[in-house]
């Protein structure tokens, strides 16, 4: 491949590893995002309203919990699954995070700690987007220390009796179900509470600057009464939140580098398309070094995700190298679209293009599912055996 014929988005030319199963759930993601979702992002944006009739086509495409076997699910690969993440946060992080969300923090524990009879209720009625679900674990009081819970769940006979609230819920109040996890007197235990369980009520959160096209919100439980059948049985203690965030931390790896793209791409066509000083600003030296940063950044970061995906499809995933790869790639995408948008000059600030979005997006990918903090101690710990929390 001449350089001529490089791709400004992939420049080392990582579709080349892609197989051609995974080639196709790409480009097919990509297709719907650049026809059905790209268009109606700004308005979405704008009117802080998530575009929930795209549930359905998003179902349709087999796109929600893509990583189970069974259960009308995909049953699709780890890569093929990043790959779903990128194109669609390349439209925008609200779809990729309703996505992750439902298949990662809600699907993936009904269906490694949950009973059979769960799964059967619950999987393939989410996997058809007939049935939405929420995760509940950060508490307004929390943050990155999920340890300190104050939720509780107290036993009453066969049922379970929960109390307190969770906070920055993404899909509380369209959620049918939400996978809650709750101190016990046997350590933290994770809960399946429903809609219209008496106590139990989510409320939206208004007035956000980011991840606008988003529904986030606040749980509250006054004495919710639990059927014991409720209770996902097969995880007790931080391991089980915490091995839902591994899956979801993964996908937003990928997530972030089609915010990445999509700004570098807007980048590129303005500066090829602004004159000043009587020639086009990509003709500058100052702004090819800015782009090539950018390219930098988006390569690594795609070679970041690609290698990662490959380890998670053999069993070997630790979750110290999911942090490594979510603190660069959000780092990186956040950078991109910062720069960006200064690129743009005054248009930046406009959502007639795309940086302002991501950007404001980015700020609140970067810090939930663990801030870049929290990754670099991760990090840090397992390079000196000691923890700095």
């Amino acid at each position: 491949m001449s350089a001529q014929q490089l791709d400004p988005l992939d420049l080392y030319d990582v579709r080349s590893e892609l197989s051609e199963d995974e080639i196709i759930v790409k480009d097919t993601v990509a297709r719907f995002v650049d026809d059905k979702v790209i268009p109606l992002m700004r308005e979405a944006f704008e009117q802080h309203v998530f575009p929930r009739h795209l549930v359905g086509e998003v179902a349709e495409l087999g796109l929600l919990g893509t990583s189970i076997d069974g259960y009308d699910c995909a049953g699709l690969n780890s890569v093929s699954y990043g790959l779903i993440c990128q194109e669609l946060e390349r439209g925008d992080s609200a779809l990729r995070s309703f996505v992750s969300v439902q298949s990662s923090l809600v699907m993936f524990p009904i269906h490694a700690y949950g009973t059979e009879e769960q799964k059967q209720r619950w999987l393939p009625a989410m996997a058809r987007g007939e049935a939405i679900g929420c995760f509940g674990l950060t508490e307004a009081h929390g943050g990155s220390d999920p340890g300190n819970m104050k939720t509780h769940a107290k036993r009453d006979g066969d049922d379970w009796i929960l109390n307190g609230s969770k906070m920055w819920i993404t899909n509380a109040t369209i959620a049918d179900a939400a996978v809650v996890w709750a101190m016990t007197d046997d350590g933290v235990r994770g809960f399946i509470v429903e809609k219209g369980m008496p106590g139990y009520e989510a409320q939206e959160i208004e007035n956000k600057f980011s991840l606008r096209a988003s529904v986030t919100g606040a749980l509250f439980f006054n004495d919710v009464r639990l059927p014991a059948a409720n209770l996902l049985p097969g995880i007790s203690g931080m391991k089980g939140p915490l091995s839902c965030l591994t899956q979801a931390r993964y996908g937003i790896t990928w997530g972030v580098i089609g915010a990445a793209q999509a700004c570098l791409d807007e980048a590129i066509k303005y500066t090829q398309d602004r004159i000043l000083f009587n020639r086009p600003v990509s003709h500058t030296q100052a702004m090819q070094i800015r782009l090539a940063d950018m390219s930098r950044r988006i390569t690594t970061a795609q070679l970041l995700s690609l290698r990662l995906g490959r380890i998670k499809d053999k069993g070997q995933l630790k979750p110290t190298q999911v942090s490594l790869a979510k603190w660069n790639n959000c780092r990186a995408a956040l950078d991109i679209a910062r720069d960006a948008r200064d690129i743009l000059g005054g248009a930046g600030i406009s959502a007639e293009y795309v940086p302002i979005r991501h950007m404001l997006n980015l700020e609140s990918v970067i810090t939930y599912e663990g801030t870049e903090t929290i990754h670099q101690l991760v990090v840090g710990k397992e390079l000196t055996g000691t923890n700095a929390f």
